[in-house]
């Protein structure tokens, strides 16, 4: 049995023109993460979790080739880090902390979309989220940040 844990984080600027992408569900905001990709921080972190059970880092400059070559679906991203896994997911727990958007009205949609992803049960992914009392940038809505914890045997 291994655990990893894998975090990401983006600044949001308003932006119409850009959706605002977490978990590969969308939320109807008018601002969105700057990013080179479509900036979902929670696929990140995951890909990073993953990374940290691999050893086989993704994000960086092969997401940045990849998004180079037009390829900005972080989906892509996390799927190709689990190329790299040999071992079966038993847990996703994710931990979200933004003033904004509201994560809580999207949960089950995310948990089903990274369920699918990851080829697992619904019930193997735990999303939870907080404002952080506004103590930090992403509780002041400057960014949103995610943390992912995996657990493979």
């Amino acid at each position: 049995m291994r655990v990893a844990i894998g975090q990401d984080s983006h600044k949001l600027e308003d932006n119409s023109n850009k959706k605002l992408i977490l978990g590969g569900v969308e939320f109807d905001e008018k601002y969105s993460t700057v990013a080179n990709s479509d900036g979902d921080v929670v696929l990140h972190a995951i890909t990073n979790a993953v990374s940290g059970i691999t050893c086989e880092n993704v994000l960086g400059k092969v997401a940045d080739d990849m998004c180079s070559k037009g390829i900005t679906n972080s989906e892509e991203y996390l799927k190709l880090a689990l190329t790299y896994l040999d071992s079966q997911i038993v847990h996703l727990s994710i931990s979200i902390e933004c003033k904004t958007p509201k994560i809580s009205p999207k949960i089950n949609d995310m948990r089903k979309n990274i369920a699918r992803i990851l080829s697992i049960n619904e019930n193997q992914v735990g999303i939870t989220a907080t404002s952080g009392e506004g103590l930090t940038e992403f509780g002041k809505g400057n960014g949103i940040s995610a943390f992912a914890c995996i657990t493979v045997e």
